[in-house]
């Protein structure tokens, strides 16, 4: 059964979006001065963690190729689907990287001018140490290296998918792309894995320039990967509630909840790994990344960190618990809204300093990209197979019992 956007679908859409853009407006015109910062600021948020959702299912979909993992067949579809956003929040951190290299904004403080000018009057003396990295021209060398190598990968894997569907095979038979999907998946893997971290250092980091972390780049891809695996789940319980999706077991809905858990678990252990090295170490130019979050941002920062931790351990460590919608779907929820809250506590500080807020201008513009990204994907699901019935491990996946 193929899917088809509902009439209520799109409203619903249409509607956060309208939500959104109202919320928006409303803090936009009520708001105290530093607006364009903060506008720009939430752009940076919000193209950034929809755009990582997006990667991270594409990572997700090289990683059962390289692992021919079975279980994952009856939904890499809606992996699939996820990606589809990739290109309109790419055009919204271009845009946001534009404007700070124009000086439209200033989110990043080593574009400013004369910041490694000895003669100038802003010149930074750590900042130009560390401007063989950091500098425009490399800068953007490595962002278009970014965005060209994994809206490629993204492309040809849902090229092949769809080409691999329209294949007769006999019983038993291998599609002729399967091998190529596998070592495509090597390479991808293998840029990915140096590119999720540097990104991560490029475009959040940076913003706190005088500050750095051996671990951020882990902590990003966990935060990116973990929302990914969500959005997937509630993809997936949303058309199994359609009546989609019937290969889609207990067992498959178990699986996504244990990933779920455990991603969960590897960004708590990151989060608190970080926090406590420089805690401990006590060295001013590392801690002054988290006295800037602790005096102005302290509930959101530590709040998220403990819902984050706390909810889907005592919630779902039960096995049980991993396959019940009752549980898994506030869970997942929360956790979602929670990682964006975290996007915006690694931005918002080093932008905003202490005027950032948790406020309607945040609020609208995210519920305008929630509103975009699910009218994206549902439309991408709408225009493929459910199911890839072609791919070799597609009888072993939905017999799957665990």
């Amino acid at each position: 059964m193929e899917y088809k956007v509902s009439n209520k679908a799109n409203i619903t859409t249409i509607l956060l979006i309208v939500i959104g853009l109202s919320a928006f407006l409303i803090g936009l015109f009520t708001s105290h001065g530093h607006t364009g910062q903060r506008v720009w600021a939430n752009l940076l948020v919000n193209g950034y963690f929809f755009f990582t959702i997006s990667l991270a299912s594409l990572f997700f979909v090289a990683l059962q190729y390289i692992s021919e993992m079975a279980w994952g067949v009856t939904t890499q579809r809606v992996f699939q689907a996820t990606m589809s956003f990739m290109p309109v929040s790419a055009l919204v951190l271009l845009v946001v990287f534009i404007g700070g290299s124009m000086h439209w904004n200033h989110l990043y403080h080593w574009m400013a001018e004369g910041i490694t000018d000895p003669k100038s009057e802003h010149y930074d003396a750590i900042i130009t140490a560390k401007s063989g990295y950091l500098n425009l021209p490399f800068f953007w060398g490595r962002t278009i290296a970014y965005f060209a190598v994994w809206l490629f990968f993204a492309y040809w894997f849902v090229k092949k998918s769809k080409e691999e569907d329209q294949l007769t095979l006999a019983k038993g038979e291998t599609s002729p792309v399967y091998k190529k999907k596998i070592f495509m998946g090597v390479l991808f893997v293998a840029f990915f894995a140096y590119t999720s971290s540097s990104s991560a250092w490029d475009w959040l980091m940076s913003i706190d320039v005088h500050w750095f972390s051996t671990m951020f780049g882990w902590y990003a891809f966990s935060g990116m990967w973990v929302s990914s695996i969500i959005v997937v789940l509630l993809l997936v319980l949303y058309l199994k509630s359609l009546g989609h999706l019937k290969e889609v077991n207990d067992s498959h809905i178990h699986d996504l909840g244990k990933w779920m858990f455990a991603i969960s678990m590897l960004w708590s252990y990151l989060w608190f790994s970080q926090f406590m090295l420089i805690w401990y170490s006590n060295i001013p130019e590392e801690v002054t990344y988290y006295m800037e979050r602790f005096n102005d941002y302290k509930l959101l920062y530590v709040g998220t960190f403990f819902v984050n931790f706390l909810l889907p351990f005592f919630v779902l460590m039960s096995r049980d618990a991993k396959k019940n919608v009752v549980f898994l779907l506030p869970v997942a929820l929360i956790i979602f809204f929670t990682h964006w809250l975290d996007v915006l506590t690694m931005v918002l500080p080093g932008t905003m300093h202490d005027y950032g807020s948790l406020g309607s201008i945040e609020i609208g513009m995210f519920l305008m990209f929630l509103g975009l990204f699910i009218m994206v994907t549902l439309r991408s699901l709408s225009k493929t197979q459910l199911m890839a019935k072609n791919h070799p491990m597609y009888d072993e996946s939905i017999h799957l019992h665990t």
